[in-house]
């Protein structure tokens, strides 16, 4: 199953079970976790790990 399988699917069942609210969540999950991968390994990691 490909990433893009499993990512139509889920926006498949938001739809069709009216599940708005699930959106924004679900963006700023991917972004946090776009940010934590991103900055593991970087200059920026101590000023990151600050914020939380």
């Amino acid at each position: 199953m490909s990433r893009y399988t499993t990512f139509k699917a889920l926006l498949k069942f938001l739809m069709t079970q009216k599940k708005y609210w699930l959106i924004p969540i679900i963006i700023v999950l991917v972004l946090l976790g776009i940010l934590v991968v991103f900055t593991e390994n970087s200059v920026l990691a101590p000023f990151v790990y600050s914020l939380f």
